[in-house]
């Protein structure tokens, strides 16, 4: 159950549609050393996410090296349209809703099985270079930094 909570915290740091500007799309590369989670470091060595505009929505990517070498591939697709998406890639039914607040933040509510497991603020930097999520979850609490590549 904690490596999942940690996953969701992964997971949060994704970007929407409805005013979602190009600056949020590409590659992004997890920085673990400038990253930080409470209680404890995260159960994985490296993480990289892709974000693409295709049609009217968003596609986000994550790709995770565990701590012994297995991949986690998530998959999300959806708006900022407040409504819950599902995310592939894990056995439990997850979602994400994000909703916009302006071109640089957005806010995350990360459902498990219908119930509120986490909630994130997502912050583009001003050279939009960085993306810093604020995850608060049941287990912990994580500050994740994501570089542009």
């Amino acid at each position: 159950m904690r490596v999942l909570a940690l996953l969701i915290a992964m997971t949060s740091a994704s970007i929407l549609h409805g005013g979602t500007t190009p600056s949020w799309t590409g590659t992004w590369t997890l920085n673990l050393e400038r990253s930080r989670y409470t209680p404890e470091r995260p159960p994985f060595r490296r993480a990289a996410r892709r974000i693409e505009l295709s049609d009217d929505q968003v596609t986000i990517v994550d790709d995770i090296v565990g701590s012994r070498g297995g991949v986690v591939h998530l998959e999300w697709r959806g708006r900022f349209d407040g409504t819950d998406y599902p995310v592939q890639g894990v056995d439990v039914v997850l979602t994400n809703a994000y909703r916009r607040i302006d071109d640089r933040q957005y806010e995350l509510v990360q459902k498990m099985d219908g119930k509120v497991v986490a909630t994130a603020r997502l912050s583009l930097s001003v050279d939009r270079r960085t993306i810093t999520t604020v995850t608060a979850g049941q287990t912990g609490s994580a500050t994740t930094i994501h570089e542009k590549q």
